[in-house]
């Protein structure tokens, strides 16, 4: 087994080595936007120290898949609240000509494509080590402490783990992902030594995860509990009181830890170059459908005017909250995601046992002990319309049969969401698109339309419908 995963690490290896041609280009492009933004800036009077951050300036990125980031430090004297807006505007002369795109973090940052290069254009405060004013003021020491304490075979360890993540699918920590950053990854190959050593250790992962390269906590582990509650703590290496790993989502870290261990008993080149989905066809859609027996609920609506990073924020707090209103309206769901193009559609999807359910629910009220509560609960539904049945006694409690206020989950979200849904916990974005009513409800087939019109949404869904990772295949 040792030989088979020393030779799909070569393959994988020499894969996401960029060669000389291609780091040369790169190298070019990335001293040409320097130039570009520090010309910006003293064109528009912004005081501002520019510099190369991220993988292509510690030297861990990977072949076919560069992004530059340039930062531009600027001087405290510039209002917190003005930051962003200022420095978009050089962002947007520099990239002048570029196709462009307004994201946010923490505060607002331009993409632009140039020669065929993702650029990201990111705003920071030129500051002392903890004094930091945001969040992006640690990425310039992020780089100097990586690049002072990775040597050239750990620069290859940090590329092979980063294909690894992005071939299970949970590299970025990015909203949309909630997954491992390229600086997690990086300290985790400090900590670990190695890719082989940092998959063995994860998936023999079984409780809290606590790593602390420089040792800021030694002997003081409690006052770090008292920091940090998440399952994965990876303490900031220029920044004690920051959770490097705190993006990960718990889905993602168990999708890490599964994919680990799955690989230490099949390692093979899938997991690091998964194959592309090939959507169902409309009529084999409609047939797993059928096949499965259960109803998926689509609550389709329209463009919200917010960033994708924002929207993807209040895309995943909204269906948290209204997975609980259909649960709690007693409805089974199997499974739920919400969907976007960032465009101009976006999807909250569930799956459920069925759409349609009894309508008499059993409503438990006090044991038999609890004197007064239970007079309380007889006085409440003795002889009223909804109640169907009782009260009566069962397992020493008073019980009743009483009428569900839904029976159909579309009819519950239609109601609920026809003001928007903010009393069912819809983020106010997404509330302003549902309140213009601009939104529609689907069970099953009735989505073949739009899943015939948009491929990414039919790669979406087949993904959904079939559920198992790529990366899942038989030893």
């Amino acid at each position: 087994m040792k030989d088979k995963t020393a030779d799909v690490l070569a393959v994988v290896l020499k894969e996401v080595t960029p060669d000389a041609g291609e780091r040369s280009k790169i190298e070019a492009v990335a001293k040409k936007l320097e130039k570009k933004v520090t010309a910006a800036a003293q064109k528009l009077g912004v005081e501002a120290n520019v510099r190369v951050e991220g993988s292509i300036a510690k030297d861990t990125w990977i072949s076919g898949e560069p992004d530059v980031d340039v930062f531009m430090c600027i001087p405290k004297s510039i209002p917190r609240a003005m930051l962003g807006e200022v420095c978009l505007k050089v962002a947007k002369e520099a990239m002048k000509g570029a196709r462009q795109v307004e994201r946010f973090a923490e505060h607002p940052y331009l993409e632009a494509f140039v020669d065929g290069v993702r650029v990201n254009v990111v705003p920071c405060y030129d500051v002392k080590p903890g004094e930091w004013l945001s969040a992006t003021d640690r990425t310039p020491f992020h780089t100097d402490y990586v690049n002072a304490h990775l040597t050239v075979d750990k620069r290859s360890e940090v590329r092979l783990l980063k294909k690894f993540m992005k071939g299970i699918g949970v590299y970025g920590a990015e909203i949309k992902v909630g997954g491992f950053s390229g600086y997690l990854c990086e300290l985790l190959i400090l900590h670990y030594r190695s890719f082989f050593e940092t998959v063995e250790a994860f998936a023999g992962h079984r409780q809290r995860l606590v790593i602390d390269i420089e040792g800021f906590y030694k002997d003081r582990e409690k006052e770090l509990d008292l920091l940090f509650d998440e399952p994965l703590v990876v303490v900031d290496s220029v920044d004690k009181a920051r959770n490097v790993a705190s993006a990960v989502r718990e889905q993602r870290l168990y999708a890490f830890i599964a994919a680990s261990q799955a690989f230490l008993k099949n390692p093979n080149h899938n997991f690091f170059e998964p194959k592309k989905t090939i959507p169902f066809a409309v009529t084999k859609m409609r047939r797993e459908l059928k096949r499965r027996g259960s109803k998926i609920v689509f609550v389709v609506f329209g463009k919200v005017g917010v960033v994708p990073d924002i929207l993807w924020g209040q895309l995943y707090k909204s269906q948290r909250s209204l997975r609980k209103l259909v649960e709690l309206s007693g409805f089974g769901v199997l499974r739920d995601l919400p969907w976007s193009d960032e465009k101009g559609r976006s999807m909250f999807v569930f799956e459920l046992d069925d759409c349609c359910i009894s309508p008499v629910k059993l409503h438990l009220g006090p044991p038999l002990d609890k004197e007064k509560e239970c007079e309380r609960f007889i006085q409440k539904h003795l002889g009223k319309p909804s109640t169907f049945c009782g009260p009566y006694v069962q397992n020493g409690r008073w019980v009743v049969l009483v009428q569900r206020k839904y029976t159909d989950a579309c009819v519950l979200l239609k109601e609920k969401l026809k003001d928007g849904g903010k009393n069912a916990g819809v983020a106010e974005g997404i509330s302003l698109v549902l309140k213009k009513r601009v939104f529609k409800v689907c069970v099953n087939e009735q989505i073949a339309g739009i899943y015939g019109k948009n491929r990414e949404f039919a790669v979406f869904l087949t993904e959904f419908l079939v559920g198992k990772p790529k990366w899942l295949v038989a030893a």
